[in-house]
């Protein structure tokens, strides 16, 4: 069963998530460009062919082969009502074992922040990652100030665990990021979010 490929379907009531396609590049490559100012401050910096075909058939290939491996699943993330592309959501750095874990990050495009989508898709993938995934724990991070990504953590389950030191690049800079996490079986009490 080798080269049987399994379609990764992730349902929310407005968003259907979904594995990239070669044929979404354009949709893609469109949406990142007409965003690119609202995502950079909050993203890595972009490599000179970051929107290009090629960049992405790369997308395409990591996609499925993490999928496969089940080191990852990045989901690209559908309007039900007409498939329009709203953005994605990658679920990444899957560990088994003792830690039964994974870590998601995701974007949006500036036209549809703040209409609910990623909070769809965020409890959509955690509940996979903890129904078909067997995972205990789902992380995330941000930066200190971006509340609309803090305030969507924070609404979908996710709770506040303290600060990673120069945590990752943003934006050409080592930037502090806060962390959160969501477990599937959360006995903790409310903490406080400094």
């Amino acid at each position: 069963m080798l080269g049987l490929r399994r379609k990764v379907r992730v349902e929310a009531d407005r968003v259907t998530l979904r594995l990239p396609q070669h044929n979404d590049w354009r949709a893609w490559t469109t949406l990142r460009d007409a965003s690119a100012d609202f995502l950079r401050p909050w993203e890595p910096v972009w490599a000179q062919d970051h929107l290009s075909r090629r960049a992405f058939t790369n997308r395409v290939y990591w996609a499925a082969r993490a999928e496969s491996q089940g080191t990852a699943l990045p989901l690209l993330m559908f309007r039900r009502e007409d498939g329009a592309l709203l953005g994605a959501i990658t679920l990444d750095n899957i560990r088994r074992g003792p830690a039964q874990a994974g870590t998601i990050g995701y974007w949006v495009g500036a036209a549809y922040a703040r209409q609910g989508y990623m909070r769809e898709a965020i409890e959509a993938v955690v509940h996979h990652a903890f129904q078909q995934l067997d995972l205990s724990r789902v992380e995330a991070a941000c930066l200190p100030g971006n509340a609309a990504s803090r305030g969507v953590l924070e609404k979908t389950g996710f709770k506040y665990e303290g600060v990673a030191q120069s945590y990752l690049q943003i934006n050409g800079r080592w930037r502090n990021h806060v962390l959160y996490a969501n477990l599937r079986s959360d006995r903790r009490g409310k903490t406080e979010t400094g």
